[in-house]
């Protein structure tokens, strides 16, 4: 019988892909098709994705496939004629790492974005709190190309909506984009309709970060009435593609944030955010090293030099304990789902819950 599951730990395969020299490519794909099986579905791909060396994190769901990986290069057409032959799947658009190389100061290497095959069968491949049986993923908003969305920006009475998180938001976004403050993509598509309810007649594109929220987020705006609604094809990925290939000018200012071991794409020179610890210019986004926090955060090089990659100093004092005081320490504490918050202090604290992080 095949195997479908990692076997490995996870420290152990990051070690071992670090040290690997074989190159790899990072992609992302998601395709809203429906799957009747989706454990079937799903532990076919993992036998397949195994052979040819793939590594991601991979949802599936009756509504389709959300994906995230990185290849290696030398099997990426192999890769790409086996997701072709799957029914629903034929030319669909991958969307190809601009920035492989985004963490320069980390021994990550090119393509080296993933550790570990990660494939799950969840409810919908974006959580996105729709109960309504008449909602329709077909009827969808209009796809706009980098050459469209530039051209459409011009005009003054086009609304440009960012479907991403905060934290993606900060550290690089279109001119003039609106911001809908949550980062929960549930919470985020109410409040988009209500804060465009003064705007039906106005051209709206969504964007985010590969295409798979802002897809669904312009079918839930036609699905409330709206009329003249785009969604930018790939997303932001997609368009730094193509403004680089055609010789755009981007409207897009600073760094895309991905889902990887990168966490983000340079799209161009601009710092737009600060050091969350110092407030300097920065936009690197890190996780803090103390292993009973993991916040996620900005921080600039000499805090992080200051602070041991740590958001605090009460964590960079547990971060330098001997391991088995700070495994006590952190037993039994749920550190629920951590990432910066802006707060009027403009100190850090963790979302979704204010327990001790450590």
């Amino acid at each position: 019988m095949a195997q479908l599951h990692n076997r490995i730990s996870r420290k152990e395969l990051k070690e071992l892909i670090q040290n690997d020299p074989t190159p790899r490519t990072t992609i992302s794909f998601y395709n809203y098709v429906h799957i009747d099986d989706p454990v079937k579905f799903r532990n076919d791909l993992y036998v397949a994705f195994k052979q040819l060396g793939v590594l991601g994190r991979i949802y599936i769901a009756q509504e389709g496939i959300n994906a995230q990986m990185s290849v290696p290069t030398a099997n990426f057409e192999a890769f790409k004629t086996h997701l072709y032959s799957l029914d629903g799947f034929n030319g669909l658009r991958l969307n190809i790492a601009v920035d492989d190389d985004a963490r320069l100061n980390d021994p990550v290497g090119q393509g080296k974005s993933f550790f570990v095959l990660d494939i799950k069968v969840r409810n919908k491949i974006v959580a996105d709190g729709i109960n309504d049986p008449s909602f329709d993923m077909r009827n969808k908003g209009r796809y706009v190309n980098a050459e469209q969305m530039n051209e459409l920006l011009k005009d003054k009475e086009t609304v440009v909506i960012d479907m991403r998180n905060h934290y993606e938001y900060e550290v690089g976004h279109f001119d003039n984009a609106l911001e809908i403050p949550s980062d929960t993509f549930r919470e985020q598509l109410p409040m988009a309709v209500d804060m465009m309810k003064e705007n039906k007649d106005k051209n709206i594109i969504m964007y985010c970060t590969g295409g798979i929220r802002c897809e669904k987020a312009s079918a839930y705006m036609l699905h409330q009435g709206f009329k003249n609604v785009f969604h930018l094809e790939g997303g932001i990925i997609n368009y730094a593609k193509q403004i680089k290939e055609k010789g755009l000018d981007s409207k897009f200012i600073g760094k895309n944030f991905v889902f990887d071991e990168r966490l983000g794409e340079r799209i161009t020179p601009d710092i737009i955010a600060h050091c969350h610890q110092c407030g300097k210019p920065a936009d690197t986004h890190t996780n803090c090293k103390n292993d009973g926090c993991h916040l996620l955060f900005i921080q600039c090089e000499e805090c992080a030099a200051k602070y041991d990659g740590c958001c605090s100093k009460e964590c960079q004092t547990v971060y330098n304990m001997p391991v088995e005081e700070q495994k006590k320490l952190r037993a039994g504490i749920d550190k629920g789902r951590m990432v910066f918050n802006k707060s009027k202090a403009g100190r850090l604290r963790p979302k979704l819950n204010e327990k001790k992080k450590f």
